[in-house]
């Protein structure tokens, strides 16, 4: 059976549950500010009703989450309002009340410096028109969208596919990212592992925008065109720091035929069962995504035969600073060796999870086998 969703896209999907459900939070408040303002003057209003009733009881504190929840949910010039009238109701209180409310200046300095923070807050969020929670949950939903661009399509027996994923330090987007498709008719699967440079939030971006375009080339395209499509499209995008590298991988379902070609990524490797042994598929070498117009971009061919595999990965599955990438290879195909022993699945997450570069790169591995 295949297994079409990685444990890391489950885990981001369900951790990401709570965020999505304030999803519309933000927007239905962005259209009745001054009924939040009114609210939160409101609430500024019990606050000091507290505060001067029970002054041994209620802290200047309660001014402080007021500061937060209405920087939270407000744009500045509403904010502003706000923050004036809890401003002189706490200046007054503190005036009133005397020596009855201590550490009345102590309380106004960090006061007023929380609602300097909200406000430059407010501002950031205002400059690119959200408020309250309506901003991460739209990158959570990127980030959901890129990992399900990755999920591999229901393939028939005997075939199998997994894919992992893990982002630097465990951060919540990353540079390297799987688009898979497969034929109208079924019998052709292709899979494209990308690695876009940086990584972690530095790549995410970048990634973002360039998965939705390989994801909509990769099936539309012929095999032997997508590579060069991809390139000429990094090429129009004029990233003036941003590249990418990619294995593209099509393969015939009836058959196990395969074609494989690369631009500038690491080398495929296939376990042949019927040696027990491992070999890279170095052919079909093409250059980097986006630096070079014209770029060709040879294939290799190979089969996939009963109880054979193929294994794509990005670098930092690889890479070491104190060692060759050669080491790297070694290491990684002698993990893979100890964990064939009981079969392919879960191989593409142990290989992440014990990759050379530890936790301080992004990890991709995508495993596809025949049973």
């Amino acid at each position: 059976m295949a297994t079409n969703e990685s444990i890391v896209s489950r885990r981001a999907r369900y951790a990401a549950g709570p965020v999505r459900r304030l999803r519309m939070l933000g927007p239905t408040l962005s259209h009745s500010p001054w009924v939040l303002v009114a609210f939160f003057v409101l609430v500024s209003v019990c606050a000091g009703a507290g505060i001067f009733i029970w002054p041994d009881r209620v802290p200047w504190g309660v001014y402080g989450l007021i500061v937060v929840a209405a920087g939270l949910f407000l744009e500045p010039r509403y904010l502003l309002v706000v923050y004036i009238g809890l401003f002189l109701s706490m200046a007054i209180l503190g005036a009133y009340l005397g020596s009855a409310k201590t550490t009345t200046a102590g309380a106004q300095v960090v006061t007023v410096a929380t609602m300097a923070l909200m406000m430059w807050l407010s501002h950031a969020r205002a400059q690119v028109g959200v408020v309250g929670v309506s901003g991460e949950s739209m990158l959570v939903d990127m980030r959901d969208r890129l990992r399900a661009q990755g999920e591999l399509p229901p393939l028939p027996t005997p075939w199998g596919a997994e894919v992992a994923l893990e982002s630097a330090y465990g951060d919540g987007f990353a540079g390297d990212f799987v688009v898979a498709s497969r034929s109208t008719d079924g019998r052709t699967l292709e899979i494209a592992l990308v690695d876009v440079s940086g990584k972690g939030r530095e790549a995410g971006t970048r990634s973002l925008l360039l998965s939705g375009a390989l994801g909509g080339l990769l099936g539309e395209m012929s095999q032997g065109g997508f590579l060069q499509s991809a390139n000429n499209h990094l090429l129009r995008l004029r990233w003036g720091e941003g590249f990418a590298t990619a294995v593209h991988v099509a393969v015939d379902l009836e058959s196990g035929d395969f074609t494989i070609g690369y631009a500038g990524h690491p080398a495929a490797v296939q376990f042949a069962a019927g040696s027990g042994r491992w070999r890279m598929l170095e052919g079909g070498r093409g250059p980097l995504l986006g630096v070079i117009e014209q770029a060709d971009y040879p294939r290799e061919q190979g089969t996939i035969r009963h109880g054979d595999a193929l294994v794509l990965y990005s670098d930092g599955v690889i890479e070491a600073r104190d060692k060759a990438l050669v080491d790297g290879v070694d290491r990684m195909l002698g993990r893979a060796e100890s964990f064939i022993r009981t079969g392919f699945e879960g191989l593409a997450q142990r290989l992440c999870d014990q990759a050379a570069a530890g936790l301080g790169d992004d990890r991709a591995v995508v495993v596809i086998w025949r049973g």
